[in-house]
């Protein structure tokens, strides 16, 4: 069974940011050195606009297998996927599907058409663009913390320019059966985000999410066993730092574990639950090299390229574990 510990998640408003900004890059640094974890409120996405986001993610989830499958997942990292992600932490599939969406040129012939659903592509793209906006809002508190050029993230992470790498990912989980059956079920295994940030919409009332702080090094691939449970709020965004992040840092901040729990025990959730993942990726000839000089230096590219060949590397050894038992 896990071993569960209660951990302060920390929230930090964005309230008067101009005037504040002193104050939330301290609490942001905070967060990002001994969590690696954090709650935004007052971002200035509403409700209602989340809710719709929303909506809209349903309302594709809900489509026939043969009308997602027209914009299938590519290694963009963009397009639909269903039961297709393996964690090394489980050697299994998640037990979900997925759209993954770009801004810029990866997305050609992979938005989903209107006729399936009005306006899809423009709501999507809305959505994404406020989401951008709160996510340059950190990027600025970040540079400062780290001693750059307060538009220097900003600038690495430019959507506007054909190369961007940021996705904005909708989640479908499937519902799961209440009585054991004997099968394992793994909504998503334990990992850790390759990227710089990411930023999470959850649903009120579906819960699941859990961290597991851990890793002193961004080269180490170690999870922890102690597990706290993050309450899902529809207007809060949760946030957490990415192995780019903390190699960028000179794992300075640090990119914690998390899973998606299946349910286990009483008052668990076994329904469907919808999340929106957006992650923050610098463009693919971006300098990625900490103030330090820790690491050498990689492009956005070179950096993606690498964390996907030691999770691939990872994944080979836990299927050997599992073939040798």
């Amino acid at each position: 069974m896990t071993r569960y510990v209660d951990r302060p998640i920390p929230q930090i408003s964005l309230r008067d940011f101009s005037t504040r900004i002193d104050e939330i890059t301290a609490d942001l640094i905070s967060a990002s050195e001994h969590v690696g974890f954090f709650t935004l409120t007052d971002h200035g996405i509403s409700n209602t606009e989340i809710e719709s986001m929303f909506a809209i993610a349903e309302s594709f989830f809900s489509l026939p297998d043969d009308i997602k499958s027209t914009v299938p997942w590519n290694p963009n990292n963009v397009g639909w996927e269903k039961n297709s992600q393996v964690r090394p932490s489980t050697g299994a599939p998640d037990t979900k599907e997925s759209y993954q969406l770009q801004f810029g040129e990866n997305m050609e012939k992979l938005w989903l058409d209107d006729v399936h659903i009005e306006g899809f592509r423009v709501k999507c793209l809305e959505f994404m663009h406020k989401v951008q906006g709160v996510s340059e809002t950190l990027m600025r508190c970040f540079a400062r913390g780290l001693g750059f050029p307060e538009e220097f993230f900003v600038q690495c992470h430019d959507i506007s320019r054909p190369n961007a790498q940021t996705t904005m990912r909708l989640l479908h989980y499937f519902a799961l059966p209440r009585e054991p059956n004997g099968k394992t079920y793994h909504r998503a295994g334990a990992h850790a985000d390759w990227d710089f940030l990411t930023l999470l919409f959850q649903k009120e009332g579906q819960s699941g999410l859990e961290i597991c702080p851990g890793r002193e090094v961004v080269t180490e691939f170690g999870i922890g066993d102690e597990w706290t449970k993050v309450e899902a709020k529809t207007g809060e965004i949760v946030c957490n730092i990415g192995d780019l992040l903390m190699s960028w840092s000179d794992d300075r901040f640090k990119s914690t574990f998390h899973r998606v729990k299946a349910p286990e025990a009483e008052g668990d959730y076994y329904g469907d639950r919808y999340s929106i993942a957006f992650f923050n990726q610098p463009c693919k000839d971006a300098k990625i090299q900490g103030p330090k000089q820790k690491y050498p230096m990689l492009t956005g590219e070179e950096f993606n390229a690498n964390a996907m060949k030691r999770n691939f590397a990872a994944l080979q050894e836990k299927l050997r574990a599992l073939e040798a038992h």
